[in-house]
């Protein structure tokens, strides 16, 4: 048995162990991570850069298809499933070794490989080969793939979550999409473009992480246009005959079966944190299995325990846990002096096509804490530039507070999201009026001119500010 005496023991190293790591080591050298798997972030490995490596082949097939709107003609889009999973893996592989090169930089005397567990307030287990005693604790274990209780056994290899599909050798000819969320729609729109038969089940038609109801109808309209979309729908059986995975849902109460190569659960993801044996460390938890902690100091109650990234279910993104693990790192090396470190503006972004983002607060958000706002919004429909492109379908709402003019946040589908998201989450971090939004350049002819068509509106509602000045007579509506 071997023992290890630690100021920190952090648990887990993906992207948020990894900053708890370095927050650390600028108050104490003497740090224990424990890992139960490969190293290798979900970001990497599983998450945000093998999916977006499987949406630029997408993308390069739809452009291919749209190319004759332009006058455009490229002839019969052929896809190449092997060729295609196979620079995804290798740039998949290439990413993580970018992290495994930081890991491996590291002191090795300071890993530990395997799976932790509290055995009283300050001790943790690991397997049944190493004791740690540490004096403070970071939980960043991470999260896992939500798979419907049975489905397992009941598909074996006909199900991959999407932990797995990077992996895939080829594409497959078919696909069962359960789930609407972010990672549901990414994967089906792109093997949708890619030529795979993809239907995708969800339970309402409130797609992705949209919460304003009239962006969340635009963009269930727009999707469902190209994306075989079944919804509300409730995935009631599923079944293993032979080589396809039988599917069998209802609709409107109506039942169905509907036979698949393979079945991609997209369910949600549920926080690593059921063998850590909390009770152990005198940690109360809901009836979800989560402690109480502080956002803004990654502390659990009062104890020397604290947590970071997807484990804690509160923003389950790259950028957010990066923070988390600076936060809780610096907090656990510093204590019990512990500090509150105010959060950045909220910020998401969905890579479907359109894109969606959501920056600042969110229309639920807004709803929930009785605060006074007012809306407005742009069409992307006939907005000049994004009609140039072929890319004119969307709707963004901003939102303002009365009687301040303070831009508040936005909620949208269309072009350029991912950008626009930035500028507009900017706003909010530096507490922007909408006046002084409005008194900002804004370039001709580029998408952001709608953003400015949606806040004259907005500071109009608001009764704030000087009268808006004509927009450009000869550029189109949106302009």
């Amino acid at each position: 048995m071997k023992t290890f005496q630690a100021d920190v023991a952090i648990i887990g190293f993906g992207t948020a162990g990894m900053g708890a790591y370095r927050a650390a080591k600028n108050h104490t050298e003497r740090i224990v991570v424990i890992q139960s798997g490969p190293y290798g972030t979900t970001c990497a490995r599983v998450g945000c850069m093998p999916s977006k490596l499987l949406i630029a082949a997408a993308d390069s097939a739809h452009a291919i298809a749209q190319a004759p709107m332009f006058g455009v003609h490229a002839g019969t889009v052929k896809v190449d499933g092997p060729a295609v999973m196979q620079r995804v893996r290798s740039e998949r592989d290439r990413f993580v070794g970018f992290v495994l090169d930081t890991v491996n930089d590291w002191p090795v005397e300071q890993r530990v490989l395997g799976r932790a567990r509290f055995v009283s307030t300050h001790d943790l287990m690991v397997d049944d080969h190493t004791r740690v005693t540490a004096q403070r604790v970071v939980i960043a274990t991470g999260s896992s793939p939500t798979i419907p209780p049975g489905w397992r056994e009941a598909l074996g290899d006909r199900l991959v979550t999407n932990d797995e599909v990077f992996d895939w050798q080829t594409l497959p000819q078919s696909l069962a999409v359960v789930g609407g969320g972010v990672v549901g729609l990414e994967l089906a729109q792109a093997l949708t473009r890619l030529g795979v038969r993809v239907k995708l089940f969800s339970k309402g038609t409130r797609l992705g992480p949209l919460t304003d109801p009239e962006v969340s109808a635009q963009a269930y309209a727009i999707l469902s246009a190209e994306l075989a979309i079944t919804a509300p729908a409730e995935v009631r059986q599923v079944s293993r005959q032979g080589d396809q995975a039988q599917v069998t849902y209802s609709v409107d109460g109506v039942e169905h079966t509907e036979a698949f190569e393979q079945v991609l659960v997209a369910a949600g993801r549920r926080p690593n944190l059921a063998s850590l044996d909390l009770a152990a460390a005198g940690i109360a938890v809901n009836d979800r299995g989560l402690p109480a902690f502080d956002i803004e100091t990654g502390q659990i109650g009062d104890t020397h325990v604290f947590i970071a990234g997807d484990v804690s279910n509160a923003h389950p993104l790259l950028h957010e846990a990066a923070d988390d693990g600076k936060i809780a790192g610096d907090n656990a090396g510093r204590f019990p002096d512990v500090r509150v470190h105010p959060r950045r503006a909220p910020l998401g972004v969905v890579f479907t096509d359109p894109q969606m983002m959501l920056a600042g607060a969110s229309f639920k958000a807004l709803q929930a804490s009785g605060q006074d706002f007012e809306v407005g919004a742009v069409n992307f429909d006939d907005q000049g530039r994004s009609r140039v492109m072929g890319q004119n379908r969307g709707l963004l709402r901003v939102y303002g507070e009365r009687h301040t003019g303070r831009f508040l946040g936005a909620e949208m589908i269309g072009p350029a999201a991912e950008h626009i998201g930035h500028l507009l989450s900017w706003a909010v971090q530096h507490q922007l009026t909408v006046q002084q939004m409005l008194d900002s350049p804004f370039y001709h002819p580029v998408v952001e001119e709608g953003v400015r068509t949606a806040l004259r509106e907005l500071n109009r509602h608001l009764r704030m500010g000087p009268r808006p000045v004509a927009r450009c007579l000869d550029c189109g509506p949106g302009a």
